[in-house]
């Protein structure tokens, strides 16, 4: 029976009783997912064990063989499949073996950091409490995780302080355990660990996997780690020391150490913070572009949290939002509630400040590289602005500050490498111009040939050239920046141009259609209209052309690209039907017109018609039938070269 106490009232007070065997089976079976983590945390038990000594001796307590160094050792034998880990610390003496290791859930650590607070609570007076904020342990449950990978395990301890007895204890893990005096020489101090691999876990005895988790999982312990006489944990917990005292090849090493990049890194943040969340981050930004798989995709980003200096999720995705996801790099705090295994997070209250501390800095780092380094800018732009700019969106809070950092080559520049802020955009607008001119297109070339361009040069109107289909999502829905409006140049009204003059130019204007020939025009546009049948919703007149043939326009406001991207993500590949505006002043159209007069149902003039309107669809982004349009111009050429060689006398 459970042990209990009886009130006079006979209310009964009874304690939880808890089959051992089972409780370790669930420990070891259930609470950890992936069998490395044991070795996590046996290496952050030996590091605890080592802290607490470094603390004593802080406080001026001589142990025992003070000369050994601080360090751990893990030893390999695949023979006889063993594994063991030995650490110089504080060790334990008989009866904290059997508490430390025989009763489930006490963290000696826990104890530990218990007595220290009583203590400096008793010592107010002391000029500088030791810091022991380097203890990682806190549950008392890692080491039963070594049952996930052992069949039996012997912990030989002696006492760095005492009587310097030594005492051995034992377990299968299925629910007793022993202890005795040990015969061993080992450990002259501090804690030695045996592992009896079980068959399943034979891998555990191999150096290059006992390598790869300590660098994966403990890599940056303040103690070293040695497996098989080889230091394994090289690199130094950089975020955590002092900024002043870390040199920018120290930066570039340990960046180039943790990416595995063999590029300098264009640029680092070194963030260290107290309040209102403690923790320390070194974030770098690539020289280098990253992967980006688009808007919806979210594997591509995250930062590493450690908790002490241990690994708990890679890739972690409440420390920065999506469109940083440019950075890499490593966060550490202390103030992290996790739950009973270290591997995942209880609430994310905490990771939601250290987030917004990192957005913060990380933009206002950003902004004076702008006004410090606006070279280094311009290339981060080039490699990273496709995911910096999906922001605007992303987080509202920061918007403004997101799109003074976009960068957007215009038709101002002087070539597609060459790009504008919205600012710089603003500096040279039209007096009077209160709107952010935009067109799509798949290059700088297909921006400045899109007829919709026509009217804006004839206007001297600055155009954004978008590249990426999604820049139209970004800009939708923003409203207002500084008071101006984004709107696309195929949705430009006449009114919303009427205020800006017409440039001087130079090109021959055609000569004005008599009476007559206006009336056989728009004979003209009916016999185009009959021709190219439900292929489009109307001929008509165009009033925006003057450089361009023909457009396809359509009423709805969506813009060619716009509606291109959507019908792509929805898996429709039917082509939109749109009205084809011709320009009744070009050439082209003056030609088809005496062709037109001469006879209205020549061959050629309707071979002309439906290549004229494939060149529109070209231009809208859509051909439903390359082949046919491809077989139509091959025709075209070929009559078109009889001719030429006719009238040459060739």
């Amino acid at each position: 029976m459970s042990e209990q106490t009886e009130t006079a009232e006979g209310k009964k007070t009874c304690e939880f009783r808890a089959e051992v065997r089972k409780v370790l089976q669930i420990l070891t079976n259930s609470l950890y997912t992936n069998k490395e983590i044991f070795l996590r945390e046996l290496v952050s038990n030996a590091s605890d064990a080592l802290d607490k000594l470094r603390f004593r001796q802080n406080r001026g307590e001589t142990p025992r063989e003070a000369q050994l160094p601080l360090e751990i050792r893990i030893t390999l034998d695949k023979d006889k499949k063993e594994l063991v880990i030995a650490d110089t610390g504080i060790g334990m003496t008989e009866q904290e073996l059997g508490e430390n290791l025989g009763i489930i859930a006490k963290s000696g650590s826990e104890e530990f950091l218990a007595e220290l607070a009583g203590q400096a609570a008793a010592a107010e007076g002391d000029k500088k409490p030791v810091d022991a904020s380097q203890i990682i342990g806190h549950f008392g449950v890692g080491f039963y995780s070594v049952f996930m990978v052992a069949s039996r395990v012997e912990v030989y301890s002696r006492p760095a302080f005492g009587d310097g007895s030594a005492f051995v204890w034992e377990s299968d893990g299925l629910g007793t355990y022993t202890v005795s005096p040990s015969e061993e020489a080992e450990p002259v101090r501090g804690t030695r660990i045996v592992v009896h691999l079980k068959d399943d876990a034979e891998e555990f005895a191999e150096k290059y996997r006992i390598d790869g988790i300590i660098r994966k999982h403990s890599g940056f312990i303040p103690f070293p780690v040695l497996v098989d006489g080889e230091k394994v944990n090289t690199q130094p917990a950089l975020w955590r020391e002092p900024k002043s005292q870390v040199t920018a090849d120290q930066y570039k090493d340990f960046y180039k150490s943790f990416t595995y990049d063999s590029k300098d890194p264009l640029d680092w943040l070194h963030i260290s913070v107290d309040s209102p969340v403690q923790f320390h981050a070194l974030l770098y930004i690539p020289d280098e572009a990253q992967e980006f798989r688009g808007p919806r995709e979210d594997e591509y980003w995250g930062l590493d949290l450690y908790s002490n200096r241990v690994l708990i999720q890679h890739k972690n995705k409440d420390l920065i939002p999506p469109y940083l996801g440019f950075l890499k790099g490593i966060v550490d705090t202390e103030d992290i509630p996790l739950n009973i295994s270290r591997e995942t997070l209880q609430e994310n209250r905490v990771l939601r400040k250290i987030n917004q501390t990192i957005v913060k800095q990380t933009l206002n780092h950003l902004e004076k590289m702008v006004k410090d380094r606006p070279e280094d800018y311009l290339k981060f732009w080039k490699h990273h602005g496709i995911i910096l700019k999906m922001g605007v969106h992303q987080d509202f809070t920061n918007r403004d500050k997101i799109l003074a950092l976009l960068r957007f080559n215009t038709s101002a520049n002087e070539n597609a490498e060459e790009v504008s802020s919205l600012e710089e955009y603003q500096s040279r607008a039209l007096e009077g111009q209160k709107t952010f001119w935009y067109v799509t297109a798949a290059s700088r070339e297909a921006a400045k040939l899109n007829p919709n361009m026509d009217r804006f040069r004839k206007k001297g109107l600055e155009v954004l050239f978008f590249y990426e289909p999604f820049d139209e999502f970004i800009v939708s829905g923003i409203g207002t920046y500084k008071e101006w409006t984004f709107k696309s140049i195929e949705n430009a009204e006449e009114k919303d141009l009427e205020a800006f003059a017409d440039k001087e130019d130079a090109t021959p204007k055609a000569a004005p259609l008599s009476t007559e020939d206006e009336k056989t025009f728009d004979d003209l546009i009916a016999r185009m209209k009959e021709l190219l049948g439900a292929r489009v919703k109307d001929v008509v007149v165009s009033r925006r052309l003057t450089d361009s043939a023909a457009v396809l326009s359509s009423e709805d406001g969506v813009t060619s690209a716009m509606d291109k991207f959507m019908r792509a993500m929805d898996k429709n590949m039917e082509v939109p039907v749109k009205t084809l505006e011709v320009n009744r002043e070009h050439p082209l159209l003056r030609a088809l017109l005496r062709i037109f007069k001469a006879d209205a149902n020549d061959a050629i003039l309707a071979t002309m018609i439906n290549s004229l309107f494939d060149s529109a669809q070209l231009m809208d982004g859509f051909v439903k039938d390359p082949q046919e349009l491809a077989s139509r111009n091959a025709k075209l050429l070929e009559q078109s070269a009889s001719w030429y060689a006719d009238i040459k006398k060739l």
